[in-house]
């Protein structure tokens, strides 16, 4: 039996890293060889809190590679094809695929959660997941077009415009992600909060350089300081906390838009005087979930990776640390305990 190495976990916190069967392939499916997978912020509690679906799986989904093999002949013309894979493989039944809304897809399945996914030398991947990769995008790219097209796909239902004023509460990889793309569509200003444990060594890399400490300076104070009083056009919230959420709320302008990015980390209690936000400014406030990727011209992926392609959207300068596959648990330690700065983690292959 052809075996491959994998980073298996096999319950809460039980990462192994060991040999296990190569993938057997399914009609429709391509065999991706694992050129770079990125580690998401959600993979901490993944593996170290919460668990995945089922054990034994093996994470990630933040990937990209090359198609080494085809189950269905009419396939094989793709052996070659360098990819980025969008990891949600929805049903195709119910009422949001039939809309094509596969991003809300009630009875999805998930490369690297549900099923297994890249922190492995391989994967088998539906053909219908494949994004194909120009010559001009790297593997290290394409393995972030994930977490770009989660930033695109929120930024979206802000409806930005040429000179609104953005602020990103959280300059991690979704927000800095988030910050690029607005900047990219005509954002006047675009400013970044965060607190003394954030990394803003990647956005000041990207020339953003309006950059709040919130353990320094009042981070709502600042925001009006860089409006005229008026507040932000757009308050993105990327980090995940009830207190974030309620900085956004109080930091938008009157008619302004309030943008949900960051997974919770818990319940989200809200202060009647900060709730009053949403009702005396009229606020819009908008939920975002995963990316798109239907068939037309408004597929997050492909516009994503024409935007790398063309070097509007510059990913790899978010990379802070590159590992091997088989030091996927020091990646995973930095993360998990911030020992030291970071950004995006990457898992490189040869």
């Amino acid at each position: 039996m052809a075996t491959m190495k994998a980073n298996v976990l096999h319950g809460v916190a039980d990462l192994r890293y060991e040999d296990v069967p190569m993938p057997e392939l399914k009609p429709g499916q391509v065999l991706v060889k694992v050129r770079a997978c990125g580690i998401c912020g959600s993979d901490i509690p993944r593996v170290f809190v919460n668990g995945t679906y089922h054990f034994p799986t093996i994470p990630g989904h933040e990937f990209a590679g090359e198609v080494v093999d085809a189950y269905d002949q009419q396939n094989k013309a793709l052996i070659g094809t360098r990819a980025a894979i969008f990891p949600l493989i929805p049903c195709m039944e119910c009422v949001n695929c039939k809309l094509g809304v596969y991003e809300c897809c009630k009875h999805y399945d998930y490369l690297g959660s549900r099923s297994d996914g890249a922190f492995a030398q391989y994967v088998a991947a539906p053909v219908w997941n494949l994004a194909p990769i120009p010559d001009n995008v790297s593997f290290e790219q394409a393995a972030m077009c994930e977490p770009i097209s989660v930033g695109l796909h929120a930024l979206r239902k802000t409806q930005v415009k040429l000179g609104d004023n953005v602020v990103i509460f959280g300059p991690g990889t979704i927000g800095t992600l988030i910050a690029q793309w607005a900047r990219a569509w005509g954002a006047t200003k675009v400013m970044l909060v965060g607190n003394s444990s954030s990394n803003f060594d990647a956005p000041r890399a990207l020339g953003f350089d309006l950059l709040c400490n919130s353990d320094e300076q009042d981070p709502i104070e600042w925001v009006n300081a860089n409006t005229d009083g008026n507040g932000a056009d757009i308050a993105i919230e990327a980090v995940g906390t009830a207190g974030t959420f309620c900085s956004c709320l109080l930091a938008a302008r009157s008619g302004g838009t309030v943008l949900a990015v960051g997974n919770p980390h818990g319940d989200y209690l809200l202060p009647r005087d900060t709730y009053w936000q949403i009702l005396r400014k009229q606020l819009t406030v908008h939920g975002t979930w995963n990316s798109g990727f239907d068939q037309s011209d408004k597929n997050d992926w492909k516009t994503a990776i024409a935007a790398m392609s063309a070097g509007q959207i510059h990913p790899e300068k978010l990379i802070t640390h590159r590992f091997g596959l088989q030091d996927l648990a020091k990646g995973l330690e930095i993360m998990r305990t911030a020992s030291e700065p970071y950004c995006k983690v990457m898992i490189v292959m040869e």
